[in-house]
Parts: C-alpha cells; structure tokens; sequence
C-alpha cells in the first residue's frame, strides 16, 4: 500500500468531494493496523469498538450456530468496510466473528472517532449514510437470492458482480457463503 491516506481520500471522495484540510481532518481520525492471515479481527463475544476499511487484503465475517458450524456472512477486500455493524452501532458485544483469510492492512474508525466525523463534518455523515444504504441494499439483495435463487443461481449471481472474490477465496468458504455443501460446489461448478 503506497498511500493509505490517498487510497481512503479516493475512496470518499467517489461520494462527497474533500478539500485537502477535511482529508487531513478525516484521515487523523483513523488508525493504519494490520493482520495475518487466519488472525480474528473481531471475536465473537468481544466488544466491538471499530469499523475497518480495508486497504489490502481479504477477510470473511462469519457466524457459528448453537451446533458450532459456521456460516460465512460476507466477505470483503479492498475499498470495502466491515466490521459486526449491529455491535459497532449499539456498542454491544459482537455476534459475528471477522477472520483475514489473506495478510489485511486496515485503517480501523472508533466508534468516538465515527460519531466525532459525522458530527464535525455533514459531508462525513452524507457519505457513511450511502454506505449504509449500499449495505443495506446489498444485505437485501442476498436475502433474496436465498429466498429465491438455487444455489447454481447463486454462484452465477457472485460471479456477476465479483469474479476476482471466487480466485481468492478458499473453496470451503465460498460453499459457506452460498449455502451448498464443499462436494455440492465441486460437483456442480467446478
């Protein structure tokens, strides 16, 4: 990663434009951290006190039922956020666990530091308010396509929209994510 500070100013600035003081502003407000592969970034039971947005790599947030199996939520890479929204939102103890499935490079936004830019700066409130529809919408979008889709469906749907998630990902998780067994993906896909 060459410029984080550029990369996250990009990033904003494909919503709300930034003179070069409110980027400066904006980008004092986060903390570059990073991870391993396999390292939790959230633990399920854990307070959950950021939201990320990913400079580099890829990480899976995932679910684990009362029988311990786990189910993958989303994924996210580059130019994405993530974090267990309804923990970071309401300040409670996250539900979902966020795993590197690649080395990850974040710049990681305290719940103070979010609510601090929101409040000091409207342009920052307009531009988490699209992400927030954005997630919404793309929450919808795959209930939907549970509720709707096979799971051949499915697969197409994701490789419609991000073709570069299926070379990255292991094959055990993206069977997670699309609700269909390891064998049933090779068997019908591969």
């Amino acid at each position: 990663m060459n410029n984080p500070e550029q990369f996250l100013r990009n990033h904003i600035e494909k919503v709300v434009l930034l003179t070069d003081e409110e980027a400066s502003f904006i980008v004092s407000h986060f903390k570059l951290e990073t991870f391993k592969k396999g390292q939790f970034i959230i633990e399920e039971g854990n307070e959950v006190r950021n939201v990320y947005f990913l400079l580099a790599g890829l990480v899976k947030l995932v679910y684990e039922d009362q029988d311990a199996k786990k189910h993958i939520v989303s994924f996210a890479m580059e130019d994405w956020w993530e974090t267990d929204f309804q923990a970071f939102y309401t300040q409670t103890k996250a539900t979902l666990s966020l795993e590197c499935i690649e080395d990850t490079i974040v710049y990681s936004l305290s719940f103070e530091n979010f609510e601090k830019l929101c409040n000091d700066l409207q342009k920052m409130e307009r531009f988490f308010l699209r992400k927030s529809i954005a997630g919404h919408i793309g929450s919808q979008t795959r209930i939907l396509s549970f509720l709707t889709s096979n799971a051949r469906e499915r697969y197409e749907q994701l490789l419609l929209k991000n073709s570069s998630l299926l070379q990255r990902v292991p094959k055990t998780s993206l069977a997670s994510y699309l609700g269909v067994s390891r064998e049933t993906l090779s068997r019908l896909f591969m």
